[in-house]
């Protein structure tokens, strides 16, 4: 055994290769061996790389759903259905349930009005004709008709005087827009020659309130309402004036 330094200093340094023959030689691979961790080459890195597992690729992802791939469903859960009312419903509902009812409360009217009969006059009046028209009145100034308005035309004869006038209200309103007594100086004769439509003249018309001589004309739906209309109003014109000249009607009928 060779002594060196090292042997005596109990530290045990890497022998040269050089200098220990072949079965040396072995024993100090299968030291170094022992004690170096075993290298392993590049190719088994590269072996177990893969052997690793390749995960299939994830076409629900939202990089392939931009290109077309399978998007993946969301799960809907159904919405549960409360068919109860809400706190502050339910809490108002039974509020309302709560609330007392108030009595019955009468006011009596400062003011009380009685009803009042409005008399037109025509309650002391028989009616012996009434028909649907539209009347017309010609205006002196603008010197052209004007339409008076549209309701029924009464003939009314009185039951204590027997006299008979023409009277005429509007629909709806019942204002007066004709009346006048008929009286043996009127005379109906055809407007522009229509055969359903009369013209007369009124001495004195108070639809007014005040008498004012007026040019007047109807005009009926037909011509057979207006003939009757004419006739209606010729009677009554002959009645009028045997209640005014009773001897003249008298003489008129010994001469026929």
């Amino acid at each position: 055994m060779i002594i060196t330094p090292h042997t005596i200093s109990g530290t045990s340094p890497s022998p040269d290769p050089s200098l220990i023959g072949p079965a040396s030689k072995s024993l100090f691979e299968i030291t170094i061996h022992n004690i170096l961790p075993e290298e392993k080459p590049a190719t088994e890195e590269v072996k177990t790389e893969e052997k690793k597992e390749v995960k299939p690729l994830d076409l629900s992802s939202g990089v392939f759903s931009m290109f077309g791939g399978a998007t993946k469903k969301r799960e809907e859960k159904p919405e549960e259905e409360d068919d109860e009312p809400s706190g502050s419903s339910k809490k108002k509902g039974d509020d309302e349930d709560q609330v007392e009812e108030s009595p019955d409360v009468h006011f009596e009217p400062v003011v009380s009005l009685k009803p009042v009969e409005v008399t037109t006059t025509e309650e002391v009046e028989d009616s012996t004709f009434k028909m649907r028209a539209k009347l017309f009145k010609f205006d002196k100034d603008s010197r052209e008709w004007k339409e008076r308005g549209t309701g029924d035309v009464k003939l009314l004869k009185h039951k204590t005087n027997l006299k008979t006038r023409l009277v005429m209200r509007r629909d709806k309103t019942h204002k007066v827009c004709a009346n006048h007594y008929i009286t043996p100086e009127m005379k109906l004769t055809p407007n522009v020659g229509s055969d359903r439509s009369w013209v007369w003249n009124v001495a004195a018309d108070v639809s007014e309130g005040l008498p004012e001589a007026q040019t007047l004309a109807i005009r009926f739906a037909n011509s057979d309402n207006a003939n009757l209309f004419k006739e209606a109003f010729l009677k009554a014109q002959q009645e009028n004036e045997a209640l005014v000249n009773p001897t003249k009607t008298e003489g008129e009928k010994t001469e026929a």
